[in-house]
């Protein structure tokens, strides 16, 4: 299940607030500018799907969010527990980030944690199958796809390279519950 847990900077092991409803946790995100929407796929997505399959199964729903904010490429990132390169792929993502283009990801399957670092307040979004969030560009945040990760996520980008993160220096996402905590 979808939640949103809000923390004051200052306790970071206990939350302000915790949300589970999904109208709950869209208009709390909204009034930060996060926007958290839900999808369905038009067709059945077998396991092991390709990246062009899955896309086609969300595609009139990519189209209406490229057009409607300009994204120019697309891509299907896909993880499991057996990927090689797990560990340092998650350890890539735990550091609190900026980008300079909205980050865009729409779980088709699994789950991760998004942690959205706006003022003095923490927003810890776990996402889950049919979830979609997207972060406003310069958001500092960090991401968490857990020690056994487990995720198919389409990804947008407005730049037909890919995003690339800067780090803010603070240690803040050190501090905060993990996905598998």
């Amino acid at each position: 299940m979808s939640s949103l847990s809000v923390y004051h900077v200052s306790s970071p092991d206990l939350p302000n607030k915790v949300l589970t409803h999904f109208d709950d946790i869209a208009a709390t995100l909204a009034e930060q500018g996060i926007r958290f929407d839900r999808w369905q796929a038009a067709t059945r997505i077998a396991p092991g799907a390709s990246q062009e399959e899955v896309i086609s199964a969300y595609q009139e729903q990519i189209d209406r969010l490229m057009t409607e904010r300009g994204y120019l490429t697309v891509d299907v990132l896909s993880l499991n527990h057996e990927h090689p390169q797990k560990a340092e792929l998650r350890a890539s993502f735990l550091d609190e980030h900026r980008h300079d283009e909205d980050e865009v990801r729409f779980f088709v399957a699994g789950r991760g944690l998004f942690n959205l670092h706006i003022d003095d307040y923490v927003y810890a979004v776990l996402c889950e199958r049919n979830d979609l969030i997207s972060v406003p560009a310069g958001t500092a945040h960090w991401f968490d796809m857990g020690e056994q990760p487990n995720l198919v996520a389409i990804r947008m980008f407005n730049n037909p390279q890919g995003w690339k993160a800067s780090l803010t220096g603070d240690t803040i996402a050190s501090r905060f519950p993990r996905l598998d905590d």
